[in-house]
């Protein structure tokens, strides 16, 4: 098991074609922007992620810059790359090219867990236990690519559950992992999620930049802005301190599991959302958003909230209500949305999570500082 918890360039090098994928998926949703477009770019994404987060919990127990390691993780960067270029016809033409660019790599995640369970029979159990899960999924993919229509994204939904189900039925005694890396490593992912909200503006900025343009763009960075803040300020630096401070073993792995694996995936989800109404928004300054892309833009944004609610419950087992109430007024907001022009919405949208955020530093500010500051300087090691 590695004990380094920094990340290291390869590790980043990777996240890099999660990059293209998660722009697919947007792009996938921007361009079909319909229920059902939202729901396969979701489940697209979801299967993306499931695989990505995979490889997170794979460098805690293996340094994938040394030896052979190296060349599985780029034969694994290469399928991933096809997976994500298939994204925008993965329910249609090139179904059975993401089903076997998939499998590849999660063949290469499993086998390179193989590797480093060899003198690790609790964690061997575990991988097996995966691999069992990780072929259903598989599995149900190339059924998924023989069937067509809302067979086929019924297969897809079933594989993205049972593939991601696998950890939590079969629990999580035997895996391995580096609490320092594994939180920085997923704190990563978001801020490339929220680089991704960042293209989705110039994506959308095609025309000439005229004051709405401009005004558009300004409000699509206080949202983004408001989008990290809300992650990194704080709710970043507690999470991963409670994951060094829990017990190695059950407990630690389960938070790991349910904070990270799987509490980031809504949060992800969300960022990816509010590119698309971004993107949406830009194209149409002066128009109003139809209901799809308005409920991208808040219902986005409102499901990042909410994933920050859960995230909070599952580490310090509190609510916080403020992030909820917020979540809820943007779901409010949605039939004004749609007859609002798009650069209202997105106002009302920079405005409300500006508000929030300083309700937050100007209540909470004695506490803050000392996370941010006087626990920081605290070691993490009893």
């Amino acid at each position: 098991m590695r004990e380094d918890e920094r990340v290291t360039p390869l590790e980043l090098f990777f996240d890099l074609v999660f990059v293209l994928a998660l722009t697919q998926c947007t792009t996938l949703i921007a361009d079909t922007p319909t229920w059902g477009g939202m729901l396969r770019g979701v489940l697209v994404l979801g299967m993306l992620w499931w695989s990505w987060t995979g490889y997170a919990w794979l460098t805690s127990v293996l340094d994938p810059e040394e030896g052979a390691v190296r060349l599985a993780i780029f034969v694994a960067m290469a399928a991933f790359l096809v997976a994500a270029l298939c994204v925008p016809h993965a329910f249609g033409s090139e179904a059975l090219l993401f089903a076997c660019a998939y499998a590849v790599v999660r063949a290469a995640h499993i086998v390179l867990f193989m590797l480093a369970s060899r003198e690790d029979p609790a964690l061997r159990r575990s991988v097996l236990t995966l691999a069992v899960s990780t072929a259903v999924g598989a599995g149900l993919l190339f059924a998924a690519a023989a069937a067509a229509g809302e067979l086929r994204v019924a297969l897809w939904g079933v594989a993205l559950l049972l593939d991601t189900g696998g950890p939590l039925l079969f629990g999580q005694e035997g895996w391995k992992l580096v609490p320092g890396h594994f939180a920085e490593r997923h704190g990563l992912i978001v801020i490339i999620a929220l680089g991704e909200s960042i293209v989705a503006i110039g994506v959308g900025a095609r025309a000439s930049i005229d004051a709405g343009i401009v005004a558009a763009s300004a409000l699509g960075m206080v949202v983004a802005a408001a989008l990290w803040w809300v992650y990194f300020d704080v709710t970043a630096i507690v999470a991963r301190r409670r994951l060094a401070r829990a017990r190695t073993g059950r407990e630690q792995n389960n938070i790991a599991r349910d904070s990270y694996s799987y509490l980031h995936f809504p949060m992800i989800a969300g960022i990816a959302l509010v590119a698309v109404g971004l993107t949406v928004t830009l194209a149409h300054v002066g128009e109003e958003l139809a209901l799809v892309p308005a409920v991208a833009l808040l219902g986005g944004a409102a499901l990042y909230l909410l994933a920050h609610v859960a995230f909070r419950l599952r580490n310090v087992h509190t609510l916080s209500v403020r992030r909820l109430v917020c979540a809820v007024v943007l779901l409010a907001l949605l039939p004004a949305a749609v007859s609002l022009p798009a650069l209202a919405t997105l106002g009302i949208l920079a405005g409300l999570l500006s508000a929030l955020i300083a309700y937050e530093a100007i209540r909470y500010a004695e506490s803050r500082d000392r996370v941010r500051h006087q626990l920081a300087r605290e070691p993490l090691a009893d």
